[in-house]
Formats: C-alpha cells, structure tokens, sequence
C-alpha cells in the first residue's frame, strides 16, 4: 500500500460524500481522489464505445486505458475523458446507473484498483467512494463512513439536480437510491459497509460544516494535522 496519509471517506449514494471529500481536502491542503467519477466516466465512455456492460474482458481494456484526467483547479475538479469536459455529464443519473452496474464486476474493479492507489502522493490523500477503506486503502489512519436517511439523500439529490438543470421527481429518488443501496450493499464484489475500524457519521441531520468539523477533529486526534 502507501505510506503517504490517507483519510476514506465512503457511504451509499447521495450521503454528502463528494462535497464533504473535497471540503476537508481543501482545509487539509491535500489531494482528492473521487473514485465514484471513475466507475461513472467508465460506464459512461463504454456505453459511448457500444460496450455491453456485462463485457467483462472489454470493460477491463477500456479501464486499463481509460484516457481520463483530473484537473483541479480553485477548490474544484474538472473530469476530462478524451479531451471532453464530462464533469456535468457523468453526474446524470442514467450513468450513475451504468456505474453501478461496472462496479459490480471484480475484473473491472481490478483494473482501476492500481489507478485508484497511485493518487496517494504527498501531503496526502482524502479519498472518496464505496470501498476505499475496506478495499482500496485498507491502512488507510482515519477512515470515515458517512451516511444519511434514503429520504434525506434524495431530498439532496433533488436539489443538486434542479440546480444542474436536470429533471427528477422526489418519489422517483428515493426508490432509485434504495434500489442502489440494496445493489451496493448486497454485491459478491467489495460490498458497500463501513471498515471495522470506520468513524460512522449520521448526517440526516447535520449541516456539510458539521460533519467537515467532525471529520478534522478525527485527523487532528490521529495527529494527521
């Protein structure tokens, strides 16, 4: 694994993750790594490259030599496949869908593991997903599990995507992020659960500033700041 610190923060969909990720990662001056935005760039550019999503030998090339970057750039993360700013795109929730199905292939989670571990460089590393303390970066100092009530995250959800300008009912979020749920959490491949070692954080009813409170408090106990 590395020596470079590491903090996880992994939870279901829609729990806050990716904002309280990069929130502590700017506080801490360190690097992010969103590995959900690999599975969904993924499944996104395969569906592009007409690649069945149950093709395991041709995700596993395309993994292998995905042409993605991440620029970051005043606190903010640009996506980059092939040239093409998919930031936007990728937060749809169609690919969020492809993404989920990918994800539950071991050969393709294979593939991006290497990719995934070398974003660990100096001072350190806040990474973000499903399986990035029980999996990814098992040595990993602090690792965190934030979660939230189905409702609470769809609610969430709803207005990130009416501030995009996508459409989506309420009713139709929470069975969708249920039904991920029982996919993420039910997997043969790396299910969705807290790290033995996890801090679990409920956040249904805490502010973003709550829980990056929290998250710092935990470092700085660990002495990693």
């Amino acid at each position: 694994m590395t020596e470079t610190a590491v903090l996880t923060i992994d939870g279901p969909v829609s729990s806050g993750k990716g904002t309280v990720a990069r929130l502590v990662a700017a506080r801490l001056g360190w690097h992010l790594l969103d590995s959900g935005a690999l599975y969904r760039v993924l499944g996104y550019y395969a569906r592009n490259q007409g690649v069945a999503l149950d093709d395991e030998a041709a995700l596993v090339s395309l993994a292998k030599a995905l042409p993605v970057r991440f620029v970051e750039s005043q606190g903010e993360t640009a996506v980059i496949l092939d040239g093409e700013d998919v930031s936007n795109i990728i937060r749809q929730e169609s690919v969020g869908e492809l993404a989920s199905q990918v994800a539950v292939l071991q050969p393709v989670r294979d593939a991006l593991l290497a990719r995934q571990q070398a974003f660990a460089e100096s001072p350190g590393l806040v990474a973000d997903g499903r399986d990035m303390g029980t999996v990814v970066f098992t040595d990993a100092p602090l690792k965190i599990y934030l979660t939230a009530s189905a409702e609470e995250r769809a609610r969430r959800r709803f207005e990130q995507l009416k501030e995009k300008g996508f459409g989506a009912t309420l009713a139709t979020l929470v069975e969708d992020i249920r039904t991920r749920d029982d996919r993420d959490m039910n997997r043969e491949v790396a299910p969705l659960r807290p790290a033995d070692d996890a801090v679990v954080i409920d956040s249904t009813t805490l502010s973003v500033d709550d829980v990056v409170n929290r998250i710092l408090d935990e470092a700085a106990a660990r002495q990693l700041v």
